[in-house]
């Protein structure tokens, strides 16, 4: 059995920070402690980095399958796991969508092959699939999700008695993108008047606005209440969405729970000016306010995790005019580092990242022995030298598309080792070829 020691690193896990050494045995963390030796292990001196949980995001779009010309399963957890993401929660708009259970099934054995961090995927709800969601065994995946304003692809739910059946029917965890068809229509349709396709994109975040936004995440926590359903609603952009979550208990106790993602946290509609259409998302980056009061909510737990969206395009196609470039861009490579160059400013503590990154999705999502550094849990763990000084160019993106919105950012962290169940997947700019990774369990 393969064994490695990680030495002298300085563990930040549950709120402690501490210098320590972990041993690997396996897929397993072995043992926790100071000046551990084992016969025959491998030993990786970490002395002056950081030793965290592997990232757990539960949001990406891998693409896979019917997108691949964006990206890939294989390549999109390539880059996931050079940015520390360990472990990521997939989407169900791809082509086809995965609405019934034999394409759930289907998407599983895709990951299995091809993947190289450990993978779940959310089931699709859509206006007439709710025998199908009836049929979902609560061990099968991650949960459910539900557009409850168009995307990226056409699985739009917007009969509200179907809302509510399926609110009415599942135990798991319901992600819900929440923005108000009706109100984007409007706005989009004024704007079109006046500009035709070519609506200039400092009006993305005025078409899908905050009221847009509001109005649709304010119904779902309401009917949420009302059936006692598990909502988790994705992507934050406004801060008014903020004051609709509570802090005032333990995430577990919660029944509905929120998400904000690495772009709204770092960019805002100042933005657009120089990085154009490669910022363009749904929800849309809103203003320097929206930002601040996103953060203020991430701080004080009406925010409970903090993930990517990862959703590459092409570069061509995010070069077209306002209304043919796509929603969405690739993060799951640089968001670590973006988020510690906050960290470094004194805007986040290392222990809170990690909590909002690791411990959090797993806790939620009841994943079972992952997001934390413990003794008989899974090894997914990853190393960061926090004087390592980086800029993102076209050379080192490992994304598919070959682009990031951080391309020309510099960086003073980076990942240097990404352990997947116990194996090195990544190491010093190498991706190891092996794949380790495993279909995320839950406790349910």
């Amino acid at each position: 059995m393969e064994r490695t020691i990680i030495k002298n690193a300085t563990i930040v896990n549950e709120f402690q920070t501490f210098e320590g050494d972990v041993l690997i045995e396996g897929e397993l963390i072995k043992k926790i402690g100071k000046d551990l030796s084992e016969a025959n292990a491998t030993v990786i001196d970490a002395k002056g980095k950081l030793l965290m949980p592997g990232i757990i995001d539960d949001q990406v779009h891998f693409r896979e399958p019917g997108l691949t010309h964006k990206g890939a399963i294989a390549t999109e957890s390539r880059a996931a796991v050079v940015g520390g993401v360990t472990s990521f929660i997939e989407q169900p708009n791809t082509i086809p969508q995965t609405v019934t259970v034999e394409k759930l099934e289907e998407k599983m054995e895709m990951a299995r092959q091809t993947a190289f961090a450990n993978y779940s995927f959310n089931f699709g709800g859509t206006n007439d699939n709710i025998e199908e969601l009836k049929r979902l065994d609560k061990k099968a995946c991650a949960g459910v999700k539900l557009f409850l304003g168009s995307s990226t692809g056409n699985m739009l739910v917007d009969d509200e008695k179907v809302i509510e059946e399926i609110f009415s029917n599942t135990e798991l965890v319901i992600s819900a993108h929440c923005e108000d068809e009706t109100t984007i229509k409007n706005n989009f349709e004024k704007y079109k008047a006046q500009f035709g396709d070519d609506i200039p994109i400092a009006y993305h975040p005025i078409i899908r606005s905050e009221e847009a936004c509001y109005l649709s995440s304010s119904k779902a926590i309401e009917l949420a209440k009302k059936t006692n359903a598990r909502l988790h609603v994705f992507h934050l952009s406004t801060a008014k969405e903020t004051h609709s979550f509570r802090n005032d208990i333990p995430l577990e106790q919660k029944r509905i729970t929120s998400e904000v993602c690495t772009h709204h946290l770092w960019f805002s509609d100042e933005d657009y000016k120089t990085k154009g259409t490669l910022i363009k998302w749904n929800p849309a980056v809103k203003t320097a306010e929206d930002r601040e009061g996103l953060w203020e909510a991430l701080l004080d737990d009406r925010i409970d995790v903090l993930a990517t969206d990862h959703a590459p395009h092409t570069w061509d196609e995010k070069q077209n005019v306002y209304t043919k470039a796509p929603s969405g861009g690739p993060l799951v490579q640089h968001t670590l580092a973006a988020l510690l160059e906050k960290q470094k400013q004194g805007v986040i503590s290392l222990e809170k990242l990690i909590q909002k990154m690791c411990h959090n999705p797993a806790i939620l999502f009841d994943i079972e022995k992952r997001g934390f550094i413990r003794e008989g849990y899974f090894a997914d763990l990853v190393l960061v030298d926090l004087e390592h000084t980086w800029t993102v160019d076209k050379k080192n993106i490992v994304y598919h598309c070959g682009w990031s919105p951080f391309e020309g950012s510099t960086f003073s962290s980076k990942v240097t080792h990404t352990f997947v169940n116990g194996h090195l997947a990544y190491e010093n700019g190498i991706i190891s070829e092996k794949k380790n990774a495993k279909r995320l369990t839950f406790n349910r």
